[in-house]
């Protein structure tokens, strides 16, 4: 299946682009004709500006405990994302919208609609005056953050809104023409959904957020970055969690997984010399527990997908390369993928999506330094540097989670090796509220020592 037609993206971007200038100006997208719903609960109808579908519940909980036996959320969005024993905040009353804007792609069929750009925004009965926005991590769907971020902050009183950011699953490079189409309307979505978010609020509530925050982990903490550096206005701040990192000279994932891809095999055929090639790429000792895992379930995946999007032409015709070929396959198979040796065109791709660290909004990052799918050294120590020297540190703050990993789904797999970061999340951004609203300074930039009883409960930066 070939990419989108240029003239198919211009015209379905066109109305999306031309309105991001003005929604940055007055906060506001211009109201679309949209399908309204009535909510039992109040017999009154909401709009989401600009959506073509919208089907509208009233539930006595918005959490996961409450939309999962209903239907109204998806358990393989968030799959893995939590360890096993956390338990969820629950019992939160309120109004669920879920529905999508116009687009051409339909890689999504959440709901049964085979239609991208889906989102889901919840209204609490009871708020606080916030909201947070989010887009999901890697590959995957707006339920996602479900239990990981929306069920969090519901509990603390915010209005949650979450997109699939316009494309989803390993063949999302199929949705555009040019390099980097696919990715440049993840940040689109995310502001088109920010500003329509803060419309339903102020309608539903009587009075627009006073504040709002983005938050996402992986790929979505990266799309939290970029909002930061991009779009500042619509935000009162964000949080990233393990945030995937993209610069010209040095893109995570398609400079990291490459010398993984070549020196797993070999060290798991314990080979002299593989560990320190692992090392050498940015996998820390004392990860290794974790690299079967990712070599087989994230690595090659992820590689194949960015680098497809980024770099179509390395494989020629093939889309999508070819799963786990064997180093020195040479040209076309990812394993031997050489960045740095790609020409000026494919530097220029990967520079459009970049991040330059460049945020005027206040940011909280934390990072697990057994994070073995975007190694800390190459991505939050780095983003960290560049913020610092954009003469933005005043605005970050950075911390290390001592064997915090990816995701905290691999806890369970390795609960000898790796702590659970969720409780370190949610004082991050309990701390990021307090520091936006009330003025109580963050803790300095730090490296959190994991604690002898470290568990899925606490983390106090």
């Amino acid at each position: 299946m070939a990419r989108t037609s240029s003239r198919t993206m211009y015209r379905r971007w066109r109305p999306l682009v031309a309105a991001v200038p003005a929604l940055l100006a007055v906060g506001l997208l211009p109201a679309a004709e949209a399908s309204a719903a009535r909510t039992a609960c109040e017999g009154r109808r909401l709009r989401v500006p600009g959506a073509e579908r919208l089907v509208s519940h009233c539930l006595a909980d918005l959490t996961t405990t409450g939309t999962r036996p209903l239907g109204l959320t998806n358990p393989e969005d968030y799959d893995k994302l939590q360890a096993l024993d956390t338990v969820n905040p629950s019992h939160v009353p309120g109004i669920q919208l879920d529905g999508y804007f116009p687009d051409t792609s339909t890689t999504n069929t959440n709901n049964g609609w085979n239609h991208d750009s889906q989102f889901v925004i919840r209204l609490p009965e009871h708020w606080n005056g916030g909201l947070v926005v989010a887009g999901p991590p890697g590959t995957r769907r707006q339920y996602a953050n479900d239990q990981i971020i929306s069920d969090q902050v519901l509990a603390r009183g915010f209005a949650y809104a979450a997109t699939d950011k316009g494309n989803t699953g390993p063949e999302l490079y199929k949705d555009g023409d040019e390099p980097g189409d696919a990715m440049m309307e993840w940040h689109l979505r995310v502001a088109q959904l920010t500003v329509a978010a803060k419309q339903v609020a102020a309608k539903h509530y009587g009075k627009a957020p006073t504040r709002t925050y983005a938050a996402g982990l992986s790929a979505a903490g990266y799309l939290v970055r970029w909002q930061l550096e991009h779009y500042p206005q619509l935000y009162t701040g964000g949080i990233d969690w393990n945030g995937l990192l993209l610069t010209r000279d040095e893109p995570a994932l398609l400079t990291n997984l490459p010398p993984a891809l070549r020196a797993y095999p070999r060290w798991d055929r314990h080979e002299p010399g593989a560990a320190e090639a692992m090392y050498a790429a940015g996998y820390p000792k004392g990860s290794e527990k974790l690299w079967k895992a990712h070599y087989y379930t994230l690595w090659d995946s992820l590689q194949r997908t960015i680098r497809e999007e980024l770099d179509p032409d390395y494989d020629g015709a093939a889309q999508g390369g070819t799963p786990f070929c064997p180093e020195g396959t040479g040209a076309g198979c990812d394993t031997d993928y050489d960045y740095a040796a790609r020409p000026d065109s494919v530097h220029d791709a990967v520079e459009r999506v970049s991040l330059t660290g460049h945020i005027t909004r206040p940011l909280i990052t934390i990072q697990g330094t057994f994070d073995v799918l975007l190694p800390i050294t190459r991505t939050g120590d780095v983003y960290d540097r560049m913020v610092n020297d954009s003469g933005r540190g005043d605005l970050h703050r950075y911390y290390r989670i001592e064997n915090g990993t990816h995701t905290d789904g691999f806890y369970d797999l390795a609960k000898d090796v790796v702590r659970p970061m969720q409780p370190c999340f949610n004082t991050a951004f309990d701390d990021l509220v307090a520091w936006t609203t009330k003025g109580a300074t963050p803790p300095p930039s730090h490296t959190l020592p994991r604690a002898a009883d470290d568990t899925t409960t606490g983390c106090a930066l």
